[in-house]
Formats: C-alpha cells, structure tokens, sequence
C-alpha cells in the first residue's frame, strides 16, 4: 500500500515490505556470484570489448582457431631473457610482453587454458597503438595486421615459424596480357592473402569469384603496348588463379565510397554461399585438391559503415561444431550446424525490406556478412596444439589471481549475508512496536531517514534532525508533513544505535512558528475585505491636517505588495533554517536574490528622497485618511510615515534651486562656446592634412573624443555634462612623444582627431584646460624645390613608442576570441553586391549621440574632468592608449554586412578545418568542397589557425563551392563527412 505522507502516524508503505516475512539469503546483498565469470567446460574464452574493439576481438578468435598459426607462434622464441634461459617466471614481477609476438602468445595461452569466462585485451591493443574509442575498418585492420606479424616473423630462423604466414594464407595469381594483333602473352606474377570480391549485382558467392577472374578488354585509349609488335594494339587482361593457400580468406567489398555524397556505405544485399567450395573450375592448373570447407563468417550488424558491431561465426577444427563470437559472450551453436540468426534480421533503412532467398542444404545467405574463410579440405586429423612451459606458467599466475578474486567476492558475499540476517532481525523486532501508542510518548523522525533505515543497498547514516528545525531551534510546523511519529521505545533504540539529532519529542513543536502562520493566513484571508474597505476610505475627502501622505504607486499596487509580503513571510518561516536549502550554494543564492529584491521599493518609499525625507514632488503623492492609513499599516509596519503637516525636504529644495540655476548656466555656456567655435562644431568649417590649407603654415590638434563630448554638450546642455579641459595627454605617449606620424593622421588614424585653426585655438585656451598642445608646422627649405614640403610635429614623433603601438595593434588583431567575421558566398566567380542592411548604415554623430545618451552617469572619458574643472595629466600605457583609440573609432569604419553573407563567431586559435564545418553548417556545403579566399589570398592549409592566415575581426572571407551537395544538411553521417578518415595512421600497424 502507499504511505499517508501527510499523516505522520501513518507507517504503511515505507520500504516494511522487502523485510517482512522470510527472505532468501541471495536477496541480503548486490554481489554477483563469482562463478558466474568462471569459464564453463569446454567452452572457449571470450574477450572483453574495450569500447569499439569488437572488430579486433573477431580476428582474434579467428586466429586463435587456426591451429597452424597458434602452433607456430608457440615456437617463436620470447625475447626476454630469463625465459630463453628456461628460468622461471619471476614471481614478484609482472610479466610484459615486448614485441607484438609476444603479445599475441600471451593472448593464445590465456584464451586456451585460462579460468576466466572472459580476458582482456587491453595490453594487445594499446601495443598495437589502436583507439579504444573508435571504430576502424576490420578489414583493413587485418591486411594491415598479417603484414606486419609476417615482417615481423620474417626474422625468426625456425622456416616453420618465418613462413607460417605465407604457408597459411598466400597464394598466387597473375595478370596476363594477350595482344589480339600477334597473340604474344605478357604474364605478371603476384601475391594475394586475400581475395576482394565485389558483390554489386550478384547473389552468389560463385558468381563474385566469376567476375573477378573475367577477361576485360583493351581497346581504344586503353590499348595494350605489344613489345612484339612494338605499337599499341587491342589486347585481352584478365587473373588466373596459379595456387590457393591453405585458409583461404574472401573479403566481400560490402563497404564503398559513395561519390554522391562523399563518404563510404554499406551495401546490405543477400550473397549466398555454400559450406564447401570447390575452386578447380576458377584455377588455371586442374590437377589438383582444391575442395574448401567453410571455417568462419564474420558479421558486421547495422546498416551503416560507420557504426555497428562486429561478431564472428567460427568453427571448431578439432569438434566441427560452430560457435558465435560475440566479445564476453560466446555460443555454441546445435547440431554442429552455422546458424546466422538474428544477424540477418536487422532492419533495412528503406521501407522496402529485401526478402532473405530460400537456401538449400548446404548452403547460407547473408547481408552482413563481410569476410568469408575456407580451410582446405584434408582427411589428416587436425593439431594438438600445447602451450609452452613459461606460457603455462604465466597462465597459472592469472588463474591464481582470477581464484584469489573468486575467494574475496564468496567472503564480501558471506558478510553481506550475515549483515543481512542481523538487520533482518532488527526489523523484525523494531517494526512491531515501531507505531506510538494513545497517550504514550513519543518522537518525531524524517520520513526519509526511516526509508533509507528500511532501504537494503544502503546502510543509514546518523539521524539528522537539523533540516527539519525552525530558527527558534524547534520542530517546524511545515515539516509535520515529511515526519513520521514513532514510540520512544524505538527511537531510543535508533539513537542508540546510530546517534544523531537533536531528538524531537512531544514538546518539540514550536507554538511561536504555529502563532506566526495563523496570523499570516488570518492576514491573506482578510486581505480582499481590507482591499475593498481601503478603496471606498480613499474616495473620501480628507480635511484638515489629520491625514497622512502617501505614494501614488504605493497606492495602486498595495494590494500585491501585501500578498507578495505575506507569501515572502510565509517562505521565510518555511525556509527558516539555512541548512533546509540543502547545501551552501543554494543559500548564497538565496541570500543574493533577497538582497536584489530589497533594492526594489517597499510600500510608502516611493515618497522618500535621497536624505530620507519627505520628497518634495506633490505629484507623485497624495493624502489619505487616519482610517485608511491604519488598516495600510496592519500590512506594512514599518512602512515610512509622514504626517499631512510634515514639511518636505529642505536639502531637496535648495538642490532644485542649485539645479535650476546650474541648467540655465549650462545653456548659457553652450550657447556661448557653439557661437565662439562654429568651426569645430561643423565638420565641413575644419581644416584636413590631406589638402593642406593655404591660408596658414600651422594647425592645431586636438582628440576627436574631446570634440565628440564637447558636440554632446552643446547639443544637450541640459543633459550633459559641460566639458572643462581639452585630454591631450590620450594622443601621447608616456616620455610626451606624439604617437602619430603626419602620414598615419591622413589616412588611418585621421578618425582620432581634430584639426583646430590657429585663430580658434586661441578661444580654446581660453574657454578650456589644455594639458598639452600639439601643432603642426608646414616648413620649406629656402631655395629648395617647391614640391618639397616638411611638416614637423610639436612635440615631435617617439619612433619606440609608435612602433610598439603598431605591435600591440597586430598582436590584438591576432588574439581575438568570440569576434565576428564575414563569408561571402561567390556566384561563378562574381561577387554579388547588393545594398547594405538598411539597419547598419547609421554612422552620423548624431546617431552615435543618441546611442550614448543613455549611459549613466559616471561612465565619460577620465581624461576629460567635466565637473571638478581639474586638470591632471595622466600617464597612460599602451594598452591604455588601445582602449582609448577602440572607444574613439566611428561606426562608419565597421563592415557593413551584404544581404547574402553571413557572419560566423570565431577565435584567432582556431583551426582553418574548424571554420570550414562552421561553414558547412550556415552554408550546407561540405568541407572539400570549400574553396576559401581573404584579399586574393588561398586559404588552404586546414591546420593553420585563423590568425596565422591573417583573418582579423570583420574581415570578408570569400567562399567558392564546388558542386555542393543539395540537402546536404540532413545527411546523418556529417561529421564522417567533415573529419577525413585517418584509418590506422599513427598506430602501431604503420609503425614500419
């Protein structure tokens, strides 16, 4: 039954149930049987999955049942010394195999003779180099693999070691030649371990082994070069089989490149095949044994070629029965038949599943299967393979282990049992008299505790009552709800047994917390009658001075105020102890969201001003009757209170005197320097460099952000501050060197200042504080030529401290993070201009104006003392001086965005490849399709990062698509798309 939780007598439904009646001792503890991973008679061993292994694990068994193979990596010699002496394995030393051999011999010997159900190939693979995590091609991972255990056996002296991989799994075939013109043969001898087998357009196996031995013609441009009749002739190529191997291993090419979309697929058409091959008809030579039996299938499941899982059907040589490979888990399978399963029954993608063709006796169709292996058919009786003395050694030492393990997990289990038995006991005991009876006396404990007492997975820790108490230190009210009553003879017991507290008995209750909500809810309760009592007071008439004064807005959201009050109270009681918010982060959230809403105004403080006063503004108050203002206090006590005769504020009176004064001062002084310096308020009146005026050989310099701020005020005098000093000390450097050369002030750094006439100079020293002043000087040489004209600088350039602010500039162009570029997308190699985003083509002062007009007080240049009129040169670095040219730059010099390009968020770190999948995704076009440009330059190293390239914030990077893939977007494997496949490369199988 459910427990009643909110009756605290109500002890039904807890967790009583799992512990009442009899109990099966397997049931007293979470301990799997370690026989469970003992390896059962007669069965092979498994081998763990490691992540994405499951493809190695395949080969593995397959290798491990190729007795030729096994047997001869048993004679390969170990390369450590103590085993090549005959010693013993050193017992204080863990064994570790050096070479790839070894690894190998170790595997066999453990999968042969090893008491686990199952063993780890960890050490096997992380020689090999292989990521655990990812899912390579198995059947490249086995070409790869023999090539490399045949070069490294190559090197063995014993002949039946060096060539056991050619004896076992090489045959011959040759590419032969034949001119149609004189019939000469030209024949090419080679090697296969495997053969690859399309099977596009077939359903048997017969008909893939057809195709690859059919005569091709050679014709057209493709002719043949006779050596015999010295021209190029049309000819006839086709494979004849010369020898077979022993294992004759058929790779059917189920995975290909899929060149409408770029990345390979899997091809889930039926292929049958039988059980025994017979091979005379495809060889060359028809006089031999060339009957195969089949000795392995292995299974790819899934639809795709980059995911799935791999397992293997291998047969027994020594039994002939067959058995499922599948990592831990290995079946045998009845009647010594191969029995695919549900291997053929997983489903197809498209909604038109293929039906599985009827297969006769002897015969097995599959669509996943990938790799087929047939062993030559011989009447010899197959191996007994042994494992060597040092192997068996070692073999033992693991088995030790794995039996150590088996004794330490049959003890834990033991004591689990025991444990369980005594808390069996103990609920027993306690449960009956667990319930307080009428009258007696009695606890109070969490419902949670008592679950987790009654919970068999984890012991109960010490009773923590803390949670549940109110800031009086009692039993909170509100916590009746979760507490359960239980009888002082049983929590005598708890506390004996595991501590804790504080105990809460029958006087734990706390009556204050119980006062304090009645009076809450009586408060909610009466809130609507007040409402309506309050809003037929304030229709009256007040007369007199027996009224009080009282905030508009107060009055109109008094109401909400009130229930948010109460609801704010009734929260507090509730969440009165700070360990109730479970941890200290969440009381520090609270505390900071409490101090958010005390910034927000409380009933009646909209009427207060600064100086705590009455505020002086009759407007946003009014009075209200005694009457009225007694039931408003019931609500908010400690709600500030202002008498109908109380003056206002007598600070806030002389302030607005003092503020009206200063506005019409303000807009006297405006008026005054707007009509003194026309010139510097209009742009079009101001001189330029780059057309030097005649009229006079000296210009003055001021910052552009002083001219801006000075603009703001004297458009808005009553809003800004009045500008007191002109900042020049932002256009030097620290030594009091100009940080502009007379070519950079006409192009890229004109946006920084000002250009001033010497006559309206003049009136700006007298209006203004000048910390420094910078002119420029137009000189000639006497009797040189005309044309060569000098401009020299007061104070002159300081060349160290310029070129630093050039490498700052560049470092900060290389070391941007989060900034926006732009890609642009070519059309037939024309780039299509279209109008600026009517939104971004705002760049007057003007509008700069109204875009700072908002920002409060405090945030202007310290460079420019507008209010204490001071005049303090201040000494600035360059990054200072960086920060101040990145506020001065207009608008205007940003990139105006092209309708049909799209701006990407990057970092100077990343990658040219990371770019392009951002690309891919605003663009739908993949990766090699990409043909990136920025001004005329090729982007096209992907491991180059954007800053190296020269791509800086704002930049236009061009995008040309090669023939971009239509709905590329909804493709599932975009990622295989976008990551260039890698295989093996950097492991241990190239390692050579």
């Amino acid at each position: 039954r459910r427990n009643c939780r909110g009756n605290p007598n109500c002890l039904v439904g807890i967790g009583e149930h799992v512990w009442l009646g009899e109990i099966d001792e397997n049931s007293f503890h979470n301990i799997d049987d370690p026989n469970c991973e003992r390896r059962k008679k007669n069965a092979f061993v498994g081998l763990t999955n490691l992540g994405a292994t499951c493809y190695v694990n395949t080969f593995l068994q397959m290798w491990f049942l190729n007795l030729e193979l096994r047997q001869a990596l048993y004679l390969c010699p170990s390369t450590c010394s103590e085993y090549a002496a005959g010693e013993s394995v050193l017992k204080d030393k863990d064994y570790e195999p050096q070479t790839i051999c070894e690894h190998l011999q170790y595997l066999f010997a453990l999968l042969q003779n090893s008491k686990r159900r199952y063993i780890d190939p960890s050490g096997f693979v992380k020689a090999l180099g292989l990521d655990t995590g990812q899912q390579q091609d198995a059947q490249e991972f086995s070409k790869l693999f023999m090539s490399l255990l045949e070069d490294t056996l190559s090197k063995q002296k014993n002949p039946n070691v060096r060539n056991i991989v050619q004896k076992q799994f090489c045959g011959e075939y040759a590419y032969v030649t034949v001119c149609n013109q004189c019939g000469r043969e030209s024949k090419l001898v080679s090697k296969f371990y495997e053969l690859e087998l399309n099977i596009q357009g077939h359903k048997q196996l017969t008909d893939c082994i057809t195709e690859f031995l059919k005569e091709e013609k050679l014709e057209g441009d493709n002719r043949y070069f006779c050596e015999t009749c010295q021209s190029k002739q049309n000819a006839t190529r086709k494979i004849r089989l010369l020898s077979l191997p022993c294992t004759l291993n058929l790779q059917l090419m189920r995975f290909v490149f899929d060149r409408q979309t770029g990345h390979k697929k899997k091809l889930n058409t039926y292929i049958g095949f039988s059980e025994l091959l017979d091979m005379e008809p495809f060889m060359e030579q028809k006089n031999g044994v060339y009957v195969y039996e089949l000795s392995a299938v292995l299974i790819h499941r899934g639809v795709s070629a980059y995911s799935g899982h791999y397992i293997a059907h291998v047969k027994d040589p020594q039994t002939g029965e067959w058995y499922k490979f599948n990592d831990e888990d290995i079946e045998k399978m009845e009647g010594k038949k191969l029995q695919l399963g549900i291997e053929e029954d997983l489903a197809e993608p498209s909604k038109s599943q293929t039906r599985k063709p009827k297969c006769g006796k002897g015969t097995h169709c599959s669509r996943n299967a990938y790799m087929l292996v047939y062993r030559l058919q011989t009447r010899e009786k197959s191996l007994t393979v042994e494992v060597p003395a040092f192997l068996q050694e070692l073999v033992e030492r693991d088995n030790c282990k794995f039996e150590e393990w088996c004794n330490e997990m049959a003890e834990m289990r033991k004591e689990s049992v025991a444990r369980g038995k005594t808390k069996h006991e103990e609920v027993k005991k306690l449960y009956k008299r667990l319930p307080a009876e009428a009258g007696s006396p009695y606890d109070f404990i969490s419902l949670e505790w008592l679950q987790k007492w009654l919970d068999e997975s984890t012991p109960p820790k010490p009773i923590d009552n803390t949670a549940y108490l109110c800031s009086h230190g009692k039993l909170h009210p509100d916590k009746i709800s979760i507490m359960k009553r239980i009888s002082e003879y049983v929590a005598d017991d708890f506390y004996s047994r595991y501590g804790g507290g504080p105990r809460l008995n029958v006087k734990a209750l706390c009556k204050d917390c119980v006062v304090e909500r009645c009076r809450i809810l009586r408060l909610k309760n009466q809130l609507n009658e007040d409402y309506k009592t309050v809003t037929n007071l304030l229709k009256i008439t007040v007369k007199g001075n027996d009224g009080f004064w009282v905030g508009k807005a107060s009055l109109r959201s008094w109401r909400q105020l009130a229930l948010e009050q109460l609801n704010e109270q009734d929260e507090d009681a509730e969440h009165s102890n700070g360990k109730m918010n479970g941890n200290a982060q969440n009381k520090d959230e609270s505390n900071e969201e409490k101090r958010e809403e005390e910034d927000e105004l409380n009933f009646n403080e909209d009427i207060v001003c600064p100086h705590g006063d009455l505020c002086i503004s009759e407007n946003e108050r009014r009075v209200v009757s005694k009457e009225a203002w007694e039931k408003l206090k019931q609500y908010f006590p400690k709600a500030p209170e202002f008498p109908n005769n109380k003056e206002c504020c007598s600070q806030c009176k002389i302030l607005e005197r003092e503020g009206e004064e200063n506005e019409a001062l303000h807009k006297m002084m405006a008026s005054e320097q707007k009509t003194s310096l026309q010139n510097l308020f209009h742009d079009k009146c101001r001189p330029c460099l780059g057309s030097w005026p005649q009229e006079t050989d000296e210009l003055y310099i001021v910052s552009q952000f002083f001219v801006e701020e000075w603009r703001k005020f004297v458009r808005r005098p009553t809003r800004c501050s009045p500008v007191s000093s002109v900042g020049n000390s932002v256009l030097l450097c620290p030594h009091g060197g100009l940080m502009f050369t007379y070519a950079s002030m006409t192009k890229e750094d004109s946006k920084l200042i000002a250009l001033i006439w010497p006559s309206e100079w003049e009136r700006i020293q007298k209006l203004f504080v000048v910390d420094h002043v910078i002119k420029i000087t137009r000189t000639q040489a006497a009797g040189a030529d005309p044309e060569s004209i000098l401009y020299v600088s007061e104070p002159q350039l300081c060349p160290e401290c310029r070129e630093g602010l050039l490498c700052q500039q560049q470092r900060d162009l290389r070391e941007y993070t989060q900034a926006t570029i732009y890609i642009h997308k070519v059309v037939d190699n024309k780039k299509v201009m279209k109008d600026a985003a009517p939104e971004l083509n705002v760049s007057s002062s003007e509008a700069e104006e109204e875009r700072e007009e908002n920002k409060p007080e405090g945030e202007q240049d310290p460079d420019f003392n507008q209010t204490n009129g001071g005049a303090k040169r201040q000494k600035i670095s360059h990054q200072s001086y960086i920060t101040y040219q990145k506020q001065g730059i207009r608008r205007s010099t940003r990139h105006r965005k092209v309708r049909g390009e799209k701006a990407l968020l990057v970092s100077a770190n990343q990658t040219l490849k990371e770019l392009k999948i951002q690309i891919m995704h605003a663009f739908s076009v993949a990766p090699f399709d990409q043909n990136l440009s920025i001004d005329g330059k090729i982007l096209s190293d992907d491991t180059a990062t954007l800053g190296s390239l020269g791509v800086i914030p704002e930049s236009v990077i061009l995008l040309k698509a090669d023939e971009p893939i239509a709905d590329y977007a909804a493709m599932d494997d975009v990622m295989q798309v976008c990551m260039p496949e890698e295989g093996f490369k950097g492991t241990g199988l190239l390692g050579h």
